[in-house]
Order: C-alpha cells, then structure tokens, then sequence
C-alpha cells in the first residue's frame, strides 16, 4: 500500500474503514476483519493497525472488545461539534434535515437567568429530524444576546441557513464555553406538539453558553434531543 506525503498508514487505514463504514458496506453491528487480516490487506504492522482502529473508536465508529475484535457501533448521522453542536453522535438511519421555527428579535426569560441579567436576543428555534421520520429527534433554542449587527439576518434571514456562518461574516466567533447535560423528565405540551411527540417523554437536554475573545456572551442555546437517538462522546 503506497502511502501519500504527509498522511500516516494508520490514517490512511482508519480513511478506508470510515469510507467503507459510512457508505455501508459493513453495517451496523457487523465484525471488522482480524488485525491479522487487516494487516496483510494493507500491508502493515500490527501496531499500524491498532493506531488506526484506535482513531476509528475516538470518531465513534467502532467499539474493540478485547479477544473478540472491533465491532461497527456507527449506524446514523456524525454532529460536528465545529459547527455549533456538542452532542457527538445521532444514532439511527436518515439524513439530518433541519427547519427554521423562529428567527428575530425577542425577549427569553430561560435565557435571563441562565446569563443573570434582562436584554433581548436574537432568537433562532430550529427543530431537527430524520428524513422518513414523523418525529423530531431535537429541538434547539439559541439566544444570542441583541447587537444591531443581527439586525439584517432578523430581517433577511441567515446567511446560507447557517447560524454559524452568518456570526462568521459578521467577525464573531467563540473563544470559550460552558455546556450542562441533564435530563428532560416530562416533555411540556408545546415542545411535545412541535416535536410531535407525547407529552410527558423524558428527554435529554443540553444547555451550552459560548463567549467570545473578549468574555462577551455569542450565544446561550437549550436543546432538547431524544436520547434513543443521541449521546455524549468524550475523549479522555
């Protein structure tokens, strides 16, 4: 196996697993080949190997069962927490799809005692499911304390439908962040009708508050998300 410039064999080994694991020719569950045969498909050392199913568990694709082999634990959509979300991995079948529920300038009293303090926000309510699927598998509310550079975007909407990528035209960025997990124990009417789900299912809820450079308060967001489909993926 040639191995490109600058790119590790463990990481070109963990690039053609991930690349046969999201396309779907090993599926959910399945076996990954031994380390042995592993080794002699790409041509490697066994401790290649390992390194590079080791950077496949960090990606949550894999779990290693010692003296039984690695097994395929991905079967859904990876989060990219870069793009706003802390929550790693959304499990079950489907593309992502996302819609707007809200976007303008508005009070939050969540938001108040979350950041101690009365203003208006711009406010973003976006609900996420799966393609196929009745339910909304989250729903995430974002307040971004008011400043007049919002006030095209309330207007006009985001730029590419992306919160993200309109903070990042306007120079915002975060620097640093706090986030909290809990635990949802009785869905609310509302959210229940938006997500149309039964009022009274738990759920699992995320509440995150980014800073700028500066210590300024970005954004305070409060998700709630289904917890068959979602979890935490640390590294430590």
């Amino acid at each position: 196996m040639s191995t490109r410039i600058g790119i590790a064999k463990s990481e070109l080994v963990a690039q053609t697993l991930e690349r046969e694991i999201r396309e779907g020719r090993v599926a959910h569950g399945e076996l990954l080949e031994s380390e042995g045969a592993l080794m002699r498909r790409f041509a490697v050392s066994r401790n290649t190997v390992r390194k590079g199913l080791e950077l496949l568990t960090r990606q949550g694709l894999i779990t290693t069962r010692s003296g039984i082999g690695s097994f395929v634990t991905y079967d859904g959509t990876t989060i990219d927490s870069n793009l706003g979300w802390t929550v790693a991995l959304s499990h079950g079948a489907g593309e992502v799809i996302t819609r707007l529920l809200r976007l303008g300038r508005g009070a939050s009293a969540r938001a108040d005692r979350m950041l101690g303090s009365v203003q208006e926000y711009l406010c973003v309510d976006r609900l996420r499911f799966c393609t196929g699927a009745k339910q909304g598998i989250s729903l995430e509310r974002s307040r971004l304390p008011w400043r007049d550079a919002y006030a095209e975007a309330a207007a006009n909407g985001l730029t590419d439908q992306s919160l993200n990528r309109t903070l990042a035209d306007l120079g915002l960025f975060a620097a640093k962040g706090q986030e909290t997990a809990g635990v949802i124990p009785a869905l609310s009417e509302v959210d229940a009708t938006i997500m149309e789900r039964p009022a009274g299912t738990p759920m699992l809820r995320l509440e995150r508050v980014t800073r700028c450079a500066d210590g300024s308060v970005l954004e305070y967001v409060d998700s709630i998300l289904d917890p068959a489909r979602f979890g935490l993926r640390i590294d430590f």
